[in-house]
């Protein structure tokens, strides 16, 4: 029997949430290990340095942690079927849509679990760290485990002023992934993409499970909440194309178009601040913040974090796009015409970062 990967997480972990889809749809053999106590402070913590999940454990003992690290890991190791569709118009797409989930889709995660679901979170939380204790107990150790990630809301930009413009827009992006989803079982056809990987770690772990957000979701979005279950309960392994042509679904656009209004001013003052910082710092390690900035979302504009990883992230669509010319060239352009992605086409990354030894560090 082939040795199983050891996937270190939890069930209500964003990033969890999108690991473990991707190895079962793969048909990668893993056994999940819940994280509790023993598990951060025997294995996390000595292989990464930091309290971090998920994080796996290969056969030959090497520790990967950042879920895109790890599928790219094994995307190389198991390269068929692949989750990177291999057209121009589709792989952009795609690239553009896991940065939207890992990187912006916190933001509705994180608001409706801590301001609609924050008891059975809390209880959720002690649960994976005591989880024969009692209920009393386990809401105890939540508190305390949790306040981290509850502390993390206002950074966001989470707050009286900006609530309605997030429901606003979550609300508007179920919708327009519903229409999307009652067409196609997935992103870009009948098989999950790097893409549909990248929506589905806040859309499962957050908004389905959690019960008042996972309420509004079946509510308001049905076919969103069945193409959760099919992304992460995977009922047929292996299995779909990706659509012919390198067709990227008019019904689509309306969520691109969306990623490209919300997130990519954030993302583009994301490259200027961290240039800057660079400029005025010798540090190589680079801090998970450098400030404050302005964001908006649905005509409510607040103050958030300004987040470098979010560069790591942004330079994988980036480095797809400045790899195309001629005809690739031209259909992605297209693409991006269509999506109101001008800032993206014009943007210049000229201070790059890397990640090493499970940090982010300057890469000049």
């Amino acid at each position: 029997m082939t040795t199983p990967y050891k996937l270190y997480g939890v069930e209500m972990s964003y990033y969890t949430g999108k690991i473990r889809p991707y190895l079962r749809w793969k048909q990668i053999p893993f056994e999940e290990i819940r994280s509790g106590q023993e598990v951060f402070s025997e294995v996390i913590l000595p292989r990464v340095g930091w309290p971090v999940i998920p994080v796996i454990v290969t056969p030959d003992d090497e520790t990967l942690q950042d879920t895109s690290d790890m599928i790219d890991y094994f995307e190389a190791k198991y390269p068929e079927p692949s989750v990177f569709p291999s057209t121009p118009k589709q792989s952009l797409a795609a690239k553009l849509l896991e940065v939207y989930g890992d990187e912006w889709l916190v933001i509705p995660a994180m608001h409706y679990r801590w301001n609609y679901n924050r008891d059975w979170a809390i209880e959720n939380f002690g649960a994976n760290m005591i989880p024969d204790a009692s209920r009393e107990e386990k809401m105890t150790e939540g508190e305390k485990r949790a306040k981290n990630f509850e502390g993390v809301v206002p950074f966001l930009g989470i707050n009286e002023g900006t609530v309605p413009g997030i429901e606003k827009s979550y609300e508007g992006l179920l919708a327009d992934l519903n229409a999307h989803f009652a067409k196609h079982d997935y992103l870009f056809g009948s098989r999950p993409s790097i893409g549909d990987y990248g929506l589905i770690g806040p859309l499962y772990a957050h908004n389905y499970r959690d019960p008042a957000s996972g309420e509004i979701m079946k509510r308001l979005a049905p076919e969103v909440a069945k193409w959760v279950e099919r992304t992460e309960f995977v009922p047929e392994p292996g299995k779909g194309n990706f659509l012919p042509d390198d067709e990227v679904p008019e019904t689509l656009l309306p969520v691109l178009r969306r990623m490209m209004r919300e997130q990519m001013p954030v993302l583009e003052n994301t490259v200027r601040l961290y240039g800057e910082w660079a400029e005025q710092n010798d540090d190589r390690e680079i801090p998970r913040a450098i400030g404050m900035h302005k964001f908006t979302v649905e005509g409510c504009t607040g103050e958030r974090i300004v987040v470098p990883f979010n560069i790591w992230m942004l330079q994988k669509p980036y480095d797809d796009y400045h790899s195309l010319s001629g005809a690739d060239k031209a259909v992605a352009d297209d693409l991006l015409d269509a999506i109101g992605g001008t800032a993206f086409r014009e943007l210049k990354i000229d201070r790059r970062v890397k990640r090493e030894n499970f940090k982010l560090v300057r890469a000049d």
